[in-house]
Order: structure tokens, then C-alpha cells, then sequence
């Protein structure tokens, strides 16, 4: 597949009912997310997984989101879900991300945990291989419960304009449709990425919500 940037475009993760993806899907997003990680309140079971896969309707892109996962459970993830785009939230190396597109052979996208400018950096061995980068916020240390991802905390955009950021990439991490306008602005990210913006509780998802953020990015 190729990435598909004309204008913002928008990926709402961690779907998990076909009335919420319906919803995604209709307002106009370009990428719907799957979360695969036991401890994150977003993880759907392989069953859901089949049945959310024969919701998206062409033209809507399907991420599986893993986190450190082995070949065997993500031989049964790409088997149930067929995603389109792997992405990757662990702390995977650019070894390992190299060999999971060369076994499965498909995009990957890979995240980078941002809390200060000099955590830009450590994108830069993934270059040449991983298909795109997600700068997402890192969790405090002291932070309950925290997961790779998906709690709500933002970090200072203004640090991405790092000279290493060449190409395209996505942005996640406490954004809202309140506040997706500036982080655009600032940025200037092809694709924004939200989970529990969108939600009315963790794991939750709202929506009138979603049709807000999307609208809020859309317009």
C-alpha cells in the first residue's frame, strides 16, 4: 500500500465495536486502529478481530497495533484482522521492525515515545525501515498503570521541528478536536492519530465524539 496524503488525514485507534468503526468509517477517516495488547482497556479478542475486519469498507485502512509481540501471535493477528499496516509500540529495534516487513510483508509504523526534544533522536535508526514514524507521548515515570500509548497526555509539539523530521508522519498523543487545529498548525503531521479523545471512558469509545474530531480535522 502506499500512504495516502493529500491533506490531514485521521486514524482513530483502538476501535472496538462495529457501531463505533461505522461511525469512523462514514465521518471520513482514513485509517481505523486495532489494539492487540492485553493490559491496554482497547484490546479486542481475534474473534472481534473478524468480525471488525468484514466492517471497513474499502478504502479505510486497517492498523493492527502490537507491542513487542512474537511472529506466532502476529501470524494470528495479520490471519484474523488482514490488516493493512502494522503498527509497532513497543520498543521493537529497527532489527526487529526490519524483520517483521520482511516476514509479513507489510508497512509498518512505528512508534517513537516523545517527552523531551532529545527523544526525537531515536526515530532516526528506523529510517529506510520503517515505513513511517508515530511520534507519540512518552508517560511520565511516576505515571499509574501507564500503557505504550493511548493515556491522554500530549508533550510539546513545537519540539518536532527537529531537522531529522524530513518526511512525512503521524502525531498522537492527547489530542482532541478542541485542540487538533494547533497541533496541525504547529506540526504539520500528514496523518493525526487519536484513542481516548474519543472516548467517553477508557476503552469507551463515543461516537459523537469521533464525528466531532474527524468534522474538527475534515473542516
Amino acid at each position: 500500500m502506499t500512504w495516502r496524503m493529500k491533506n490531514t488525514q485521521v486514524k482513530i485507534c483502538g476501535l472496538s465495536t462495529v457501531e463505533t468503526l461505522n461511525t469512523a468509517c462514514q465521518a471520513g477517516a482514513d485509517y481505523v486502529g486495532f489494539v492487540f495488547y492485553e493490559r491496554s482497556p482497547r484490546h479486542i479478542s481475534y474473534e472481534q478481530a473478524r468480525a471488525l475486519s468484514r466492517a471497513v469498507p474499502d478504502g479505510v485502512s486497517k492498523v493492527a497495533l502490537t507491542v513487542n509481540t512474537d511472529d506466532a501471535t502476529l501470524r494470528q493477528i495479520v490471519a484474523t484482522l488482514n490488516p493493512d499496516i502494522l503498527q509497532l509500540q513497543g520498543n521493537e529495534s529497527p532489527t526487529r521492525v526490519a524483520e517483521i516487513k520482511q516476514k509479513f510483508g507489510l508497512p509498518v509504523l512505528k512508534a517513537i515515545p516523545i517527552q523531551l526534544k532529545k527523544d526525537i533522536a531515536a526515530a532516526e535508526p528506523y529510517a529506510g525501515i520503517a515505513d513511517m514514524i508515530l511520534f507519540d507521548a512518552k508517560a511520565p515515570a511516576d505515571m499509574a498503570d501507564a500503557l505504550p500509548g493511548g493515556n491522554g497526555i500530549s508533550f510539546d509539539w513545537k519540539q518536532l521541528d527537529d531537522e531529522f523530521i524530513k518526511g512525512d508522519f503521524m502525531l498522537a498523543g492527547g489530542i482532541t478536536a478542541q485542540n487538533v487545529g494547533e497541533a496541525i498548525a504547529v506540526t504539520k503531521a500528514a496523518i493525526v492519530d487519536i484513542s481516548s479523545g474519543v472516548e467517553s471512558s477508557p476503552g469507551k469509545k463515543d461516537c459523537a465524539l469521533i464525528a466531532e474530531f474527524i468534522a474538527a480535522v475534515k473542516g
